[in-house]
């Protein structure tokens, strides 16, 4: 028998070999996205060139991992199957190389991170993401150029790799040194945590690993607050947060609904001088992606959001408002239920959350009939079941009229399809004498960017702007529908975004990438006026509930953003481990490990200085943070309390 000679032994080559070509393929792909965050995200290139560094010494123990199968593979198999075996997997692997740095690309193109939570949502709803990645890039053209290279790949390294399977050694002389490297090298790719090194967000994204980001999500999905977040007692938080929030009580449950008399009592203020005899209805329109900064409102003189411009002007824009997250589903909670922003999950993706205390329930014991409309597939993000557990009736795509829809891609249908729908609904609850809330969620502004032609002056397919363009006419298309109603001088609309269209800064919590619109629009109800009061997604609710004179019924933790002293207002910003309390231009960002650091926001909020941590506001952020997380382990999955 052979004698296993050092570092000769056939097994260890092989997986030397395996991991120095994943180490090859990570170190380019770190470079092309550093490229990327140059020229398209303007970052200096003097700012991201350590990232190269720190971020191949990450590197090591993520592909000492990837290649340790082919360890085995050399250890568990015989000669005679590792010559048929091993040119086969050797084209998998490479192609899987391959085409996991091509997703990384694509996924840093849309988000400009690594592999996330969103990327492991996106291996759950493969429709919807497969489609969108089909209508958006040339997917075949993409998988024929990745065989090729892959087989370009195998055949330029079949000789190193030949010679390396042809040293015979002892099986069990090998062993002990596999053992002992899958040991040492799982130990250090498991326990790393992302990279932060730097105040720029963007090197940090860099140094770090797509795989490993991966399965750090995967494991991570929710955070429990206490154990990885900065606390206080929880009887002190509570006060905190009730003072806050100026609630006398805060209730997160909802027990079941009972009929109470509706009193109208909208405050003159807010009027243009007619008291409503009945309820107003309420509708609520969730525009996909609709970033402040495309509206010329806002500064932007592309022209593209006219209709909202419009209206704008003619209702109550909320000019200083700023959006919970970057996911769909973040803004859906915030508006619904007027939650703070939890670690990791969305509460809409939660399991089996029932009888929350939503602004649909509140106004459903008032006589209301809630909606929740939605022109995608409801089961993505788990939307369907969320609101239907709320006690709204759920309307998606499928249950549309039929020959309603006339154009579509793999998202939602077209927006102005959307709306025919939602006024479907709005006509068969005021022919039934009741009033109505409509939570409508768009699904236009979002690529693949595909929309039906003539619409507007940008063809399709097109970039954001077409995105954006389309989205507002629609948005015309239904108010200009709505004014032939004889509900419509009745019904308060609200138009908000559910986040941004971008995400990416160079600061932990880009201030600018949160900035959204909010237009409250009813000509015969609402008087024109500009809110300049810093707000939160979570308030919108509790406002709404405010102008029907329902201000009794609130118990949210969102504040009534009219009744707000201008110094008292704040926002509530997140990513998936970061969460932001901004307060004036001061921002303090609670993170994992029981961090905390405060920043001093420029005017534009795309600049982030580092300052020492105010006592007080870091109260404030835990006690908005810490007493969300408080009032959900309150509430029991069946809507019981704990």
């Amino acid at each position: 028998m052979k004698r296993f000679n050092g570092w000769q032994g056939n097994a260890l080559r092989v997986w030397g070999l395996m991991a120095l070509l994943a180490m090859a393929v990570f170190f380019l792909t770190r470079a092309v996205l550093l490229a990327h965050s140059v020229v398209s995200s303007q970052q200096p290139l003097s700012g991201l060139l350590s990232a190269l560094a720190l971020g191949s010494l990450r590197d090591m123990p993520v592909v000492a991992m990837i290649a340790a199968p082919w360890a085995l593979f050399e250890l568990l198999f015989n000669a005679k199957w590792r010559n048929r075996l091993r040119w086969p997997l050797f084209i998998l692997y490479v192609f899987t190389l391959l085409f996991v740095a091509i997703s990384e690309g694509i996924f840093w193109d849309e988000f400009s991170v690594r592999f996330n939570f969103i990327a492991l949502d996106y291996l759950v709803f493969t429709t919807e993401v497969i489609g969108n990645i089909r209508q958006s890039y040339p997917v075949g053209k993409i998988i024929a150029a990745l065989l090729a290279l892959t087989l370009l790949v195998v055949w330029l390294l079949r000789r190193p790799i030949q010679r390396a399977g042809l040293v015979e050694s002892s099986r069990m002389g090998q062993l002990p040194w596999v053992a002992a490297m899958m040991l040492g090298f799982g130990t250090l790719a498991y326990q790393q945590l992302a990279p932060e090194f730097s105040s720029n967000s963007f090197a940090n994204e860099l140094a770090d690993n797509g795989w490993r980001s991966f399965l750090s999500a995967a494991r991570q999905n929710r955070l429990d607050y206490r154990q990885f977040y900065a606390s206080r007692p929880d009887a002190e938080v509570m006060a905190d947060l009730q003072r806050l929030s100026g609630q006398g009580r805060i209730r997160v449950s909802r027990p079941p609904l009972q009929a109470v008399a509706y009193q109208p009592a909208i405050q003159t203020t807010r009027q243009t001088g007619r008291q409503p005899t009945r309820q107003p209805n309420v509708v609520v329109v969730m525009m996909e992606s609709m970033s402040a900064e495309f509206m010329e409102t806002f500064g932007n003189k592309q022209r593209i959001t006219p209709n909202l411009d419009r209206l704008a002007k003619e209702g109550m824009l909320f000019a200083n408002l700023y959006a919970t997250g970057t996911r769909t589903v973040r803004g859906l909670e915030a508006l619904s239920a007027a939650l703070p922003p939890q670690p990791g999950a969305a509460v809409v993706r939660w399991p089996n959350i029932r009888n929350l205390n939503t602004l649909g329930s509140t106004l459903a014991e008032r006589g209301w009939t809630p909606h929740f409309i939605y022109g995608g597939y409801g089961m993505f993000d788990n939307m369907n079941s969320y609101f239907a557990s709320q006690s709204y009736q759920v309307t998606d795509r499928r249950a549309f009229k039929d020959g309603l829809v006339k154009f579509e891609n793999v998202w939602g249908v077209a927006d102005e399809h959307l709306f025919d729908q939602v006024l479907i609904e709005m006509d068969k609850d005021a022919a039934n004498g009741k009033p109505f809330f409509m939570h409508v969620m768009t699904t236009s502004n979002h690529r693949p960017f595909t929309y039906p032609d003539g619409r507007i002056d940008i063809p399709s397919p097109a970039k954001r702007e077409g995105g954006v363009k389309y989205a507002d006419y629609a948005i015309g298309r239904f108010i200009e529908q709505a004014k032939q109603k004889p509900w419509f001088d009745n019904t308060i609309f609200l138009f908000v975004a559910d986040h941004c269209a971008a995400s990416a800064g160079k600061s932990k919590i880009p201030v600018y990438r949160y900035h959204i619109p909010a237009i409250v629009y009813a000509p015969k109800i609402i008087s024109p006026q500009r809110v300049d009061t810093l707000a939160s997604q979570i308030d919108l609710a509790p406002t709404l509930l405010g102008m029907l004179g329902l201000t009794a019924d609130e118990h949210f933790v969102g504040r009534d953003i009219l009744s707000m002293a201008p110094e008292d207002g704040r926002a509530l910003l997140s990513t998936y481990q970061n969460l932001g309390y901004l307060k004036g231009d001061v921002m303090t960002v609670l993170q994992p490990k029981r961090k905390i650091e405060t920043f001093r926001i420029s005017d534009n909020g795309q600049e982030a200085q580092l300052i020492a941590n105010d006592p007080k506001l870091t109260n404030e952020a835990i006690a908005y943070f810490q007493g969300a997380a408080l009032l959900m382990e309150s509430h029991g999955q069946d809507g019981s309390r704990r």
